[in-house]
């Protein structure tokens, strides 16, 4: 069977991946598309072929990170909202951030760049839809909020294992002792803990 991919789609490929590495060093704003073709080794002009702008970049970023929700989003809607479903869907979520780490970093640390552009737009509307289907129909503020939550309890894990592991970070936080976690760790964690909150879900809220 043949394959989609050929070079281009594997230098358009490798020329995301080395922009992430230094927008995540450096910052969306002061990358420079010089600085993306000095890494990847090839002339700007090369560069050119294949993006034009960072913006043309980081809509391809959001391509890779978006791929995994929106298939989930569409599996999502063809379902009748039930609460194993609502567990699905988190598990899923799980599964498909898992691999994209640095992608989910990227977006946490270059908010404020991304909040204009026609891509962080677009990935700021996939999360609130995937919010939506898991809190289902007729949800309270209450529900949409845990949603909203055990869907960033994963990008909070995610982004807690980059700080244990990044350069210069140490091992304490204000001399208390942080324990480690591999990145299956810190998933399989972080998945408890979104499933923890998100099976509050339509619960009636305690009353005094």
């Amino acid at each position: 069977m043949g394959t989609t991919h050929g070079p281009r789609s594997d230098t358009r490929a490798r020329i995301v991946a080395i922009a992430l590495e230094l927008f995540s060093e450096h910052g969306y704003e002061r990358t420079s598309l010089r600085e993306i073709a000095d890494r990847l080794g090839v002339t700007k002009a090369a560069l050119y072929y294949h993006f034009k702008t960072k913006e043309d970049i980081v809509q391809g970023i959001v391509a890779a990170t978006a791929a995994p929700i929106d298939e989930l989003i569409a599996w999502g809607r063809e379902q009748t909202w039930t609460p194993e479903v609502r567990d699905e869907l988190i598990r899923r979520f799980a599964a498909g951030m898992s691999e994209r780490a640095p992608l989910l970093r990227f977006f946490q640390e270059n908010q404020p760049a991304l909040r204009d552009l026609p891509a962080g737009r677009e990935f700021r509307e996939s999360m609130i839809a995937l919010v939506r289907l898991v809190h289902g129909p007729e949800a309270t503020f209450e529900d949409r909020l845990r949603a909203a939550m055990s869907l960033f309890t994963i990008n909070s894990a995610l982004f807690l294992l980059h700080q244990d592991k990044g350069p210069g970070t140490g091992r304490y936080v204000s001399e208390v002792p942080v324990e480690e976690a591999t990145r299956e760790e810190a998933v399989e964690a972080a998945q408890h803990v979104a499933l923890e909150i998100c099976r509050l879900i339509g619960r009636p809220a305690p009353t005094d």
